[in-house]
């Protein structure tokens, strides 16, 4: 299984030949490092550790400072694992996106999302807000009334609430 390290850098729109637009998502792919290959004799499996994106030695943890010192590379902020590694490649090479990929490959993008934690409905769902003004208090961030009145008595599914 092939695989590479990147980085989310936005996204924007590629006009076809008939002027149609498609959405893409830009990545930033390489160049990722391999840090240690695992062979079945010595780890019992076969994988490949690349790592992406580096990172000043001060701002590494001490474990993953020696990981790196004892496979002889610099620092990463990034290590993944990769099982069943197609390319033929050993410890300190380079691995760029060309030898991975031909134009016109699909590939399955895996991500992260960043969390937010607990936001309101401004911020979460692009409320509007209340009056700054005419004798309005306390209301300008507040999500206002969430359902009718006695009937029916509860708030909808789905309504949009802070979270």
């Amino acid at each position: 299984m092939l695989g590479l390290l990147g980085k989310k850098l936005g996204q924007t729109r590629v006009y076809n030949s008939d002027g149609t637009a498609t959405s893409v998502t830009v990545v930033e792919c390489g160049p990722n490092h391999v840090v240690q290959c695992k062979t079945p004799d010595t780890d019992g499996y076969s994988a490949v550790q690349l790592a992406f994106d580096p990172q000043k030695d001060q701002r590494l943890t001490k474990p993953r400072l020696g990981h790196f010192s004892k496979h002889k590379t610099t620092g990463f902020k990034r290590i993944r694992e990769f099982r069943d590694f197609t390319l033929d490649v050993k410890s300190g090479d380079v691995v760029k996106v060309e030898d991975c990929f031909d134009e016109g490959d699909f590939v399955d993008a895996i991500g992260l999302t960043k969390g937010r934690g607990f936001q309101g409905v401004m911020k979460r769902w692009n409320f509007g807000g209340g009056r700054a003004t005419h004798g309005a208090k306390g209301w300008k961030r507040r999500p206002g009334s969430i359902g009718s009145g006695s009937t029916p008595g509860w708030v909808a599914k789905g309504k949009k609430m802070p979270g």
